[in-house]
């Protein structure tokens, strides 16, 4: 699955619009300050991947940050009562530093995996990215 959703080819790709990836790079950045501590993170043309320590509770940031980014991308786009994002998330308890660094590595590298990036310094929509 994982694949299919890198190669963008299953399902919308409003992330690939630089206004869209924009507003869901500075949301995640911002419910950083108070949500989570964010290691890493990447926008896909149709995914959005985040390595992430929580401060609040999972799935209560996760609906404020999609819920958010969902209007404000519809409100862009033209589109009204349309979801945005999938409705279920998929986390994944982070058990060890060398599990951290092998999920950091995945998300900086999907990019480039993609094709999308040659490095992931490369690639705008990345904490990897170099401004």
């Amino acid at each position: 699955m994982d694949r299919l959703l890198d190669n963008a080819r299953v399902g919308p790709t409003y992330l690939a619009k630089s206004p869209i990836a924009q507003i869901v790079v500075d949301s995640l950045q911002h419910c950083g300050q108070t949500d989570y501590w964010l290691h890493a993170w990447v926008v896909m043309p149709n995914h959005v991947h985040m390595l992430a320590t929580p401060r609040t509770d999972v799935s209560r940031f996760m609906r404020r940050l999609k819920g958010y980014t969902a209007r404000q991308a519809n409100r862009l786009l033209t589109r009204t009562g349309q979801t945005f994002w999938q409705e279920e998330s998929y986390d994944h308890l982070v058990r060890t530093a060398e599990e951290s660094r092998r999920i950091e590595g995945y998300i900086l590298n999907n990019p480039v995996k993609a094709g999308l990036a040659p490095t992931p310094e490369d690639y705008r929509w990345s904490s990897a990215h170099i401004a």
